[in-house]
């Protein structure tokens, strides 16, 4: 990979080679600007390069074959391709890269963009002329990313910038860590979500949609199964201004139409899609919201199985969800493990009320250290609002899939985990057969990974809804398990003796302490 407008070598597919030494060049001109604050210089220009492409794609075929159409703004919006004037096309920005007032060029493109197209208002970022913002550094990513999809075809650089725009905001929620992690969720993540629901067609809902990486994966999975784009429609909100700018960059870079509102006080409070039923619903809530307001919410009309507790909103999200859930929709929601097993202010007989109602479908245990915004081990909640829905699927009315996936996935780096293509597969499939689909292999229960129980089970467990408990152990062969793995686990449990042995010492001391004074314990 080269600057000065040599172009970058793109034709690996899905091999993320390219993308990772473009960022890691990238990243090396941010020299100590805080990522923070470099992802929206970084992003706000692949974002322009991007649209600035497909407009002169599309401006050079209607040049070939009506040349006064070329010039007609409905010509472009009728194919989804936004209007770029002249003074805002990445040729001209590139021409004044080295220019000491290239910032002042770029904020003047964004605004200009913004003023020709609605649907842009209020998104793109203009502070480019800042003093602090080094312009010698703006000119050389300029350089680096004039290079990406330079010399392919229109629909191939629509990919491939779409797919470095997806692989940097990853990046930078990495590098970001706790902050990150509001505005991302891990690719590995979304995928189990995603092909476990198979959005294929309907209407898509997030209420908490981040930078847009559901409907990303969603829009792949649909291109991917030879599904149209046209088949799905797109619904979100976002709370965090920042953030909904993220997202509407990332979805129009992907070249996808949606309905995504913003406004500070959130779904909770301010649902925008009140009247929305939606076919599939997937969302990564923050976990474990104290402060969600829920005290003035006492009544609300979506809280159909408990009034959530007011210092935390998990349960408000599962059901905020479920009401907005079509006849035969389904959702996928993440969530932290707690939420699978307490019983503090009601939480318990809100998630015995969803299984007596029937409307828990599956759960996942994920494995730890998959995110980059907390180290709280998570679960998936795969929830319906129809059992036996017909298309061919199986009636699984007072049942229940229990996944354990607390084994799978590999260390990327010191600090976080991912899920293989192999694991994302091995999950999907499961459900999938759980389910009867037509295509699929034929369910059957394995230990210590899956199993299927029923409503009575589960009655028995508490309506504690951890998977570890109904799956049971894996079946291995006592003299196919190491000497090493034995001991370690055998110190393991011998070391968690220890600390519950030393807990309850300091228990008894300090009530003797209480009771007979600290000179005689």
């Amino acid at each position: 990979m080269t600057h000065n407008n040599t172009p970058l070598k793109t034709s690996n597919g899905g091999n993320l080679g390219f993308e990772a030494e473009l960022f890691k060049t990238a990243d090396k001109l941010r020299g100590n600007m805080e990522p923070s604050d470099y992802k929206h210089v970084a992003l706000g220009l692949i974002f322009l390069k991007y649209i600035s492409d497909a407009f002169e794609a599309k401006h050079a075929a209607l040049l070939a074959s009506d040349p006064v159409a070329a010039e007609d703004q409905d010509e472009y919006l009728g194919d989804n391709v936004f209007w770029v004037p002249k003074e805002a096309r990445w040729s001209y920005l590139q021409a004044n890269a080295k220019q000491p007032s290239i910032g002042t060029f770029i904020d003047d493109a964004m605004r200009t963009i913004e003023k020709d197209n609605e649907s842009l208002k209020g998104v793109l970022p203009k502070d480019y002329a800042r003093p602090a913002l080094n312009k010698v550094m703006l000119g050389e990513l300029i350089d680096l990313i004039s290079g990406i999809a330079m010399n392919e075809e229109s629909n191939r650089s629509k990919d491939i910038l779409g797919r470095v725009y997806e692989y940097f905001l990853g990046q930078f929620a990495g590098a970001e860590g706790k902050r990150g992690g509001e505005f991302y969720t891990p690719r590995s993540v979304v995928r189990v979500l995603v092909e476990m629901l198979e959005p294929y067609q309907g209407r898509i809902y997030d209420p908490c949609c981040g930078s847009g990486g559901m409907f990303v994966q969603s829009e792949k999975f649909v291109k991917e199964h030879g599904g149209r784009i046209g088949d799905i429609a797109i619904y979100g909100q976002e709370s965090n201004y920042t953030t909904w700018r993220l997202a509407k960059m990332n979805l129009a870079v992907r070249g996808i139409d949606s309905d995504i509102r913003w406004n500070n006080d959130g779904s909770f409070h301010k649902d925008e899609l009140r009247d929305l039923k939606a076919d599939v619903v997937l969302a990564n809530p923050p976990f474990n919201i104290s402060d969600w307001g829920g005290d003035r919410l006492r009544d609300d009309v979506r809280w159909a199985f408990g009034v959530p507790p007011v210092g935390n909103a998990n349960y408000a999200w599962l059901q905020h969800i479920y009401h907005h859930l079509a006849p035969n929709g389904t959702a996928g929601v993440v969530l932290a493990n707690g939420s699978m097993s307490s019983t503090q202010s009601g939480e318990g007989d809100i998630r015995r009320e969803l299984l007596e109602r029937d409307v828990v479908d599956c759960m996942v245990a994920l494995p730890g250290q998959l995110f980059y915004s907390t180290q709280i081990p998570a679960c998936l909640w795969f929830l319906a609002r129809n059992k036996n829905p017909g298309k061919g699927w199986r009636d699984r009315r007072g049942q229940v899939l229990f996944i354990d996936a607390r084994k799978l996935g590999q260390l990327v780096d010191r600090t976080r985990r991912e899920l293989s293509d192999a694991d994302v597969q091995r999950i999907t499939d499961t459900y999938h057969a759980w389910r009867g689909e037509p295509q699929a292999e034929t369910y059957t229960d394995v230990a210590g990974f899956c199993t299927s129980a029923s409503r009575e089970q589960i009655r028995g467990h508490g309506h504690i809804l951890t998977p570890g408990r109904y799956v049971g152990a894996e079946e291995v062969e006592a003299d196919a398990v190491s000497f090493e793995v034995r001991f370690a686990a055998l110190r393991e449990r011998l070391e968690e003796h220890m600390v519950t042995s030393e807990r309850l010492n300091t228990t008894i001391r300090a009530a003797l302490a209480g009771v007979v004074g600290d000179d005689r314990v």
